[in-house]
């Protein structure tokens, strides 16, 4: 049953979803935005009633060229509004991709992206503005939570 009053006034938070991807030498794999300063995680907002690890599979695909299928979460960041709405963001565990794996980034004025590149883990800092770089961190920690989807493990 709905009930329209919880539909009345939705929340206005923006889901971001991101995805920590590694190599075999533990580097992180980061993406070079033209929007701001710094390297991020590859992803990005999650389009109205999409399951967030298919979202952050879209973004990382459209970004990187990748396939891969997302089911554990490392992270969850809340940003509190300032500039911005409120956004809640998850990290999803990417895996562990073979050397030599091809990164295709599109063109720029496609994807908004000037390239792609792995980075290691404890030169993350110096690529990342620090809270992007804490956040990292935080997922490369190894704890993880199952991504579930009206409670069931998300597939």
């Amino acid at each position: 049953m709905q009930d329209p009053r919880l539909l009345a006034k939705p929340p206005v938070c923006r889901l971001g979803c991101l995805v920590l991807v590694r190599n075999q030498r533990g580097d992180v794999l980061l993406v070079d935005p033209d929007y701001m300063d710094g390297l991020i995680l590859p992803g990005g907002s999650a389009k109205p009633n999409e399951p967030p690890h298919l979202a952050a599979a879209r973004h990382l695909h459209a970004e990187t060229g990748l396939i891969v299928r997302l089911s554990d979460v490392l992270a969850v960041d809340f940003t509190p509004a300032d500039r911005h709405l409120e956004r809640l963001t998850l990290v999803f565990d990417g895996g562990t991709v073979p050397d030599g794996t091809l990164i295709t980034v599109p063109a720029q004025r496609q994807s908004g992206l000037f390239g792609a590149r792995f980075v290691p883990a404890r030169s993350l800092p110096d690529f990342m503005a620090p809270s992007q770089a804490a956040r990292a961190a935080e997922a490369l920690a190894g704890r993880s939570l199952p991504a579930l989807l009206l409670g069931q493990r998300a597939a």
